[in-house]
């Protein structure tokens, strides 16, 4: 994404992770940053291989456990941002940002049997807030233009649209000031 498709104006302050709240079924939901901890990445590993294949977006989450273990591989690596909504012991949702060049992809998930309860939105603020924390300058998503509860909570959030020539919108965000516009060594989790 080029610099011109992020606001100029920095975006306001997100909770860090962790943080927890009651989702609109008065389920406690607690989001954590993943750690690389093995059980929480078998965690994963269930929650995206019962994943709904009507709520995949561009080949993600990839279908079949083989697939979804290499994808979860590449993006909860040292210089990816992740973080996990949890209910209980189970995972509900799952969000990460993934260096790009001069800025971070972002990309979140939310299993079937939590959707429409608010997690989404709780998932993506404090995946911004690590983000922020963890001084991610830039941060960019394509969403299907056609999903208009998406858009609108990215432009809730902050978000301001920069291609729409085709069937999916991208949007950026800055997160904060570029004094260095170099992604961060050795991120995090």
């Amino acid at each position: 994404m080029s610099d011109g498709g992020y606001p100029d104006a920095v975006a306001d302050e997100f909770p860090p992770p962790p943080t927890a709240f009651t989702d609109r079924e008065d389920r406690e939901i607690e989001i954590r940053p993943y750690e690389g901890d093995d059980e929480a990445r078998e965690s994963l590993v269930e929650m995206y291989d019962t994943f709904d294949p009507a709520d995949r977006a561009q080949g993600i989450p990839p279908g079949g456990e083989k697939r979804i273990r290499e994808w979860l591989e590449a993006i909860l690596g040292d210089d990816c941002y992740n973080v996990i909504a949890w209910c209980g012991d189970e995972p509900a949702g799952h969000a990460t940002l993934v260096p790009d060049d001069d800025a971070y992809e972002l990309a979140i998930f939310v299993h079937q049997e939590y959707q429409r309860a608010g997690i989404g939105t709780h998932l993506i603020r404090a995946l911004l807030g690590h983000g922020q924390a963890n001084d991610v300058r830039k941060v960019w998503l394509t969403v299907e233009r056609w999903n208009r509860a998406a858009v609108s909570l990215y432009k809730k959030i902050g978000f301001e649209t920069s291609d729409a020539e085709s069937f999916e919108l991208e949007m950026g965000l800055r997160l904060n000031d570029d004094a260095g516009d170099e992604p961060d060594e050795g991120g995090g989790n």
